[in-house]
Parts: C-alpha cells; sequence; structure tokens
C-alpha cells in the first residue's frame, strides 16, 4: 500500500479552483479565484511541475488531468520561432507577441523536467519534446541571467549531448558574470540581489552535474553561502524583501517576502545536498520549508487550512491574504519535493499530512 493510501486528501482543493478548462489562473482575491486577471504561462509551467510532482507519487486521474491541461496551455503559448508569450486574457487572447526570457527559461524548466518524469504519459513527454526542440535555438540568444538559470535547471534533466552543450554555454556566460562582478564582501552575480535569487547557484550546480567542471560547482556553492549569508541571519529564511531589493553596499529591503523565493531556495539546497551530501544543506531545505508554516519574520502560518491555498506573502502589516497561483505552486512543490528527498517513513508522513 502506497503511503498516499494512508493519508486522505483534502487541501488540494484550491488547484482544482484555481484551474479551469485553459489553464492555472493568475490570481485570486482572498481563496476567490479572480478571472478579470487572466492567466499566465509562468503559472502553467510551474503548475505542470506541481502536477507531475502530484502524479508521480500518486498516480491517479485527477492530477493527469491537470498535466494534460497545463501541458495544453504550453502548446498553445508557443509561437513559431519557438518563443512563448505569457499574459493571457480571461478571454484565451494572448495580450503580448513575446513573453519575458524569464518565462522562456520557466518553461523549459518545467519541459525538461515533464520529459525526463517516467511517470508521465508517453504522449505528454513526446509533446514536451516537441515544444522543447522548437525553442531550443533561442538559447543562444538568452540575455537575462534568469531566463539563463532556468534553462540550464530544465536542461539538467536531460541527459544529451545537444543539452550538456548548451548547459555548458549558458552557464560559461554566468560564471562570467560573476567573477566581472564579485568582490571579497560580494559573491554574486549582479551588483543587486533582486527576485528569484536562488536559481542562479541552483542552476550552477546543475551545470557543474552535466559538464563536471569544477569552477561551476565552486560558483555554486560560493554564490549559495553568500545568499544564505543575507537571508538567514536571523536563524530562520527571510527572503530578500521584493520593495527596495538590496543593492551592493545598501541594506536588504525587509518586505514584501514573497512564497517563490523560499520554493526555490529549498530547491537549491535539495541540489547542493544532492552533490555534497551535507546534511546542513538539508536542515536549510527544512527550514525554508517551514517559512510557510510559521518559521518566518512574523510568525504565522501562510497556508489557509480552509483551502489549502498559500497567501501571497508576507508584508510589513502582516500576511497578505490573497492566495494566487505562484504562491499556491510554490507550496505544493515545496511540500512535494521535500516529501522527494525525506530518509524515513515518519518524516514522509509528516510532509504529506501537512497537505493532505
Amino acid at each position: 500500500m502506497m503511503l498516499y493510501d494512508l493519508v486522505k486528501m483534502k487541501n488540494e482543493q484550491h488547484i482544482f479552483r484555481m484551474t479551469d478548462d485553459t489553464g492555472m489562473l493568475q490570481h485570486a482575491k482572498y481563496g476567490v479565484p479572480d478571472p478579470t486577471k487572466g492567466y499566465t504561462t509562468d503559472d502553467n509551467a510551474r503548475a505542470l511541475i506541481m502536477a507531475v510532482l502530484l502524479y508521480e507519487q500518486r498516480p491517479v486521474k485527477r492530477y493527469e488531468t491537470l498535466i494534460y491541461r497545463y501541458t495544453s496551455f504550453l502548446l498553445n503559448a508557443q509561437n513559431e520561432d519557438g518563443w512563448f508569450r505569457n499574459f493571457m486574457g480571461y478571454d484565451r487572447r494572448f495580450i503580448e507577441e513575446r513573453g519575458s526570457e524569464d518565462c522562456f527559461g520557466r518553461c523549459l524548466w518545467a519541459l525538461g523536467f515533464t520529459i525526463s518524469n517516467e511517470h508521465v504519459p508517453v504522449n505528454i513527454r513526446r509533446v514536451a519534446k516537441y515544444i522543447l526542440d522548437r525553442a531550443l535555438p533561442n538559447c543562444s540568444k538568452l540575455l537575462s541571467l534568469r531566463g539563463k538559470a532556468y534553462s540550464i535547471i530544465g536542461l539538467g534533466f536531460l541527459d544529451s549531448d545537444q543539452s550538456k552543450v548548451i548547459i555548458r554555454s549558458l552557464a560559461t556566460s554566468l560564471a562570467e558574470e560573476y567573477y566581472n562582478h564579485c568582490r571579497e564582501d560580494w559573491k554574486w552575480f549582479e551588483d543587486v540581489l533582486t527576485y528569484s535569487n536562488a536559481v542562479l547557484p541552483w542552476a550552477m550546480l546543475v551545470a557543474f552535474q552535466a559538464t563536471g567542471e569544477q569552477r561551476f560547482k565552486g560558483i555554486g556553492l560560493e554564490s549559495l553561502s553568500f545568499l544564505e549569508k543575507h537571508t538567514f541571519n536571523k536563524g530562520y529564511f527571510k527572503p530578500i524583501g521584493c520593495h527596495g531589493w538590496f543593492e551592493k553596499g545598501g541594506k536588504p529591503a525587509e518586505f514584501d517576502e514573497q512564497p517563490i523565493e523560499a520554493c526555490e531556495m529549498l530547491l537549491a539546497y535539495l541540489k547542493a545536498y544532492e552533490i555534497t551530501e551535507e546534511d546542513g544543506y538539508l536542515e536549510k531545505a527544512k527550514k525554508c520549508y517551514r517559512w510557510y508554516t510559521g518559521y518566518n519574520s512574523k510568525g504565522v502560518s501562510l497556508i489557509d487550512p480552509e483551502t489549502g491555498g498559500c497567501y501571497d506573502g508576507i508584508t510589513k502589516d502582516g500576511v497578505n491574504l490573497n492566495q494566487g497561483a505562484e504562491s499556491l505552486i510554490s507550496y505544493y512543490i515545496s511540500i512535494l519535493s521535500m516529501e522527494r528527498f525525506c530518509s524515513s517513513s515518519a518524516e514522509k508522513y509528516y510532509y504529506l499530512s501537512k497537505w493532505a
């Protein structure tokens, strides 16, 4: 009997409320989906990762349906030139000709993860590869650091000569940025810490796994340590606030704290743990998970016990009570990823019981 069979699922309902026959809606007003804000490819790419994790750990029809829904969204979002449109209105019309490079990279992350997962239906994997193959020529045109990083992470799931060549090229360009900006007291890729910071060291660790280049590992661990210094200096995880960021020579913005930062930091630590087998990285990942459940600057849980949704962050005045897609997905990817790395049945049950 699977461990899931011991747990009655109930708090997944917000996932299905936020997902209609087009894809996952972008925003919610409190716990109610807000159709006026439409959809984003960003959210549906991340939702695909979440759905694959759900299906991997419990292969039931409702999760398989989610995988088909989100994959179909990405198929629709891709242009003939391989780039992706991002913002879509509730009328199913995209409101831009091309999305950001970050969106492109997040799509590659989702596609690579989906292609590599043997639990995913074969037709989904074939479509994901079709979409990915059309996108690959654009990797050489990327300028965004995070677009490159997400792309490395996605391609890291694939074991092909082509993916390794692209990873090496993208990681080399990130390494050059790191060397250009790195100083004794500033071990980073830019002169400012902003959003999705953890994907940069995470990508360098993935690049090391794919290519074997030790310098990528060194940069990954060193930059992760630098980020940790500024986000764990109070003992618990406190991400860089999005209202002001953290410029070199200045001070980190206190708020707002975003759920996606805890998720991506957790995933970066899990990758570091996978590579080094040092328990300290796994313990930090657990603390990132606990940010959602109350081990944070306000000492409050961000999980709505009624819906199973995740609140949209921590502000200086408390919790933002809206429960949008990015927050919801970040929480579920975090908890499902932690379940993957648990070493005992007791630990697995602990994480499962948090979302069941």
